[in-house]
C-alpha cells in the first residue's frame, strides 16, 4: 500500500510536490527543521506565510 502525501494548506486535498521546511527561531535550535507539505498551487502562499514570520528556510521536491 503506498501512502499519499497530501497538501498541508486548510482544506486542500491535492498530493504534495514540495516540502517547504521551515522553523520559528524562538522555540527550535537552528538547525531544526519541521516541514509543511504543498501542492504546486500552495507552495508560494505557505512560503509567504511563513516568510513574512522569519520561519520558512527553503523549498524541496517531496523526492528530496
Amino acid at each position: 500500500m503506498t501512502d499519499v502525501l497530501t497538501c498541508s494548506a486548510k482544506g486542500c486535498a491535492n498530493v504534495a510536490q514540495h516540502q517547504v521546511l521551515w522553523n520559528n527561531p524562538k522555540i527550535h535550535t537552528p538547525d531544526r527543521r519541521k516541514i509543511w507539505l504543498a501542492c504546486d498551487e500552495h507552495e508560494a502562499s505557505l512560503r509567504a506565510f511563513l516568510g513574512a514570520r522569519g520561519f520558512w528556510k527553503e523549498t524541496q521536491p517531496i523526492d528530496a
